[in-house]
C-alpha cells in the first residue's frame, strides 16, 4: 500500500517559514526561551542551527528543565543541594549556548529565581564584553542575594540599555562608563555616592533613568540632577535613601531646568509627607515640557495633609504647557489629593485624560467624579475613574 502523499496545502504550510528571510526567523525565535528555539534544530538539517544566530539571550532558573527528585532530605541540606544543582545545570546550559554560536549578541539576560552564588557570571560577562557588541544587559537578581559586579562590565561600550537588580557596585569611580547608553534602571542597588555620580556623569547620551531602593549615602537630589542634562524618561520609588536626599537638598528650586522631561512616574510615594510632597510639585514646576505623570500612593495619612495644601497654593501659578496625562494609583480622596489634581487640571492647557485609579466606596464615587467635573479646567479632559476596591 503506497504512502499517502502530502497535500498542496500541507507541502506549502511545512515550507512557508523557511522560506522566511533569516532576520525574520531569528526574530521570531527570539520570542521563544531559549530551550524552545534549541529545540528546532531537530524540525530538519536547514533548521539545525538557525537558532545559533538568534541575537538575544534570556537565562533564568525557567531554561532549566523540572525534573522530580523523590529523595527526602532534611530542608536545609535539600535547599543547598537544590541549589548546587540548578546553578550547575544553568551555566552549563549557558556555556553550551555560547560555544554553539553563530552569531552576535544583542541582548543578554540573566535572571535566575535562586540565591546560589554566581561567580561563573563574571567569566561569561568577560567573554560578552570580548567578543560581542551587546546594546542590552539585564541582571535581575532576588531581593536575598547582592552580585558583585564585576570591572569588565564597564567594558561593554555599546550599551544602550541596562537594567541591574540587586546588585553591589564597589568599584573605585574610575571606569569610563557607557558612552551610548539610554536606559539604565538601578533597582535595590548598593554603590557609593562617588561611583553613582561617576556613573551617571559618564552617561551623556542617558534618557532614560529609573531608581529604587537605592543603598548610597550623602547623595543630595542637586547632585543626582546636574548628571542628567538631557533625561526625558525619570522614575522613582520610595526608599530611605530617598528621604534623606530630599530631606537635605530641597529649597524650592531644583538647581536646573528639567527642559527634556517628558515622563516622570513616583512609585510608592509617601503622599503625606510634605518633604516628598514638596519634591514633587517643585520637580513639576522646573519640568516645563513634561507630557506624562503616573504616581503610585503609598500611604496618604497623616499631620501633613494641610502643609501639603498650603504648599499646592504656594505654587499655583505653576503652568504645563505640554501636559497630556495624569495617572493616580490608590487614590483616596482626602483632601490635598484632590487638591493636587485640581492644579494639574487648571494649569495644563493641553491635557487630554485623567486616569483615578481609586479606592474610594462604590456609593462615594459619583460624588468623587462630580467634584472633578466641576472642577476648573483648562483644556476639556477627559475623567476615567477606575475602582480598585477588592484588589
Amino acid at each position: 500500500m503506497k504512502a499517502k502523499r502530502p497535500t498542496k496545502a500541507q507541502r506549502l504550510s511545512s515550507t512557508t517559514i523557511s522560506t522566511l528571510p533569516q532576520t525574520i526567523i531569528e526574530n521570531i525565535l527570539c520570542f521563544l526561551p531559549i530551550q524552545e528555539a534549541a529545540r528546532t534544530s531537530i524540525l530538519s538539517r536547514e533548521w539545525r542551527y538557525k537558532w545559533t544566530t538568534i541575537p538575544k539571550l534570556e537565562f533564568g532558573s525557567s531554561t532549566l528543565s523540572k525534573g522530580k527528585n523523590k529523595e527526602k532530605l532534611p530542608s536545609d541540606i535539600a535547599s543547598a543541594r537544590k541549589n548546587m544543582d540548578e546553578r550547575c545545570k544553568l551555566f552549563n546550559a549557558i556555556h553550551q549556548v555560547l560555544l554553539m554560536r553563530q552569531g552576535p549578541i544583542h541582548e543578554f539576560t540573566f535572571n535566575p529565581f535562586g540565591t546560589y552564588h554566581c561567580f561563573e557570571l563574571d567569566q561569561i560577562i568577560l567573554h560578552l564584553s570580548r567578543n560581542h557588541t551587546v546594546k542590552k544587559l539585564t541582571l535581575a537578581f532576588g531581593h536575598t542575594f547582592s552580585y558583585k559586579l564585576p570591572l569588565c562590565a564597564f567594558s561593554l561600550h555599546h550599551l544602550r540599555d541596562l537594567h541591574l537588580r540587586s546588585v553591589v557596585i564597589d568599584h573605585q569611580p574610575i571606569f569610563s562608563g557607557f558612552g551610548s547608553l539610554r536606559s539604565l534602571c538601578l533597582y535595590n542597588v548598593k554603590i557609593s555616592k562617588k561611583a553613582l555620580l561617576h556613573l551617571l556623569s559618564n552617561c551623556p547620551s542617558l534618557k532614560r533613568f529609573s531608581l529604587g531602593y537605592l543603598n548610597s549615602k550623602d547623595c543630595t537630589i542637586n547632585e543626582l540632577f546636574e548628571c542628567l542634562p538631557v533625561i526625558e524618561h525619570l522614575t522613582f520609588s520610595r526608599n530611605y535613601f530617598y528621604l534623606r536626599l530630599v530631606l537635605d537638598s530641597i529649597r524650592g528650586e531644583l538647581p536646573m531646568s528639567l527642559i527634556h522631561l517628558k515622563y516622570f512616574c513616583y512609585n510608592k510615594m509617601d503622599f503625606a509627607d510634605h518633604r516628598l510632597f514638596t519634591f514633587l510639585v517643585v520637580l513639576i514646576k522646573c519640568s516645563p515640557n513634561l507630557e506624562k505623570i503616573v504616581l503610585e500612593i503609598d500611604d496618604c495619612i497623616g499631620d501633613d495633609e494641610e502643609i501639603c495644601c498650603g504648599i499646592l497654593e504656594k505654587y499655583s501659578d505653576v503652568r504645563l504647557e505640554h501636559m497630556q496625562e495624569l495617572e493616580i494609583h490608590y487614590f483616596s480622596n482626602l483632601k490635598h489629593e484632590m487638591e493636587f489634581v485640581k492644579l494639574i487640571m487648571a494649569s495644563s492647557p493641553k491635557l487630554k485624560k485623567v486616569i483615578i485609579h481609586s479606592l474610594v466606596e462604590k456609593d462615594e464615587e459619583s460624588d468623587l467624579l462630580k467634584i472633578l467635573l466641576q472642577a476648573p479646567r483648562a483644556s476639556p479632559v477627559e475623567i476615567v475613574l477606575r475602582s480598585m476596591i477588592n484588589w
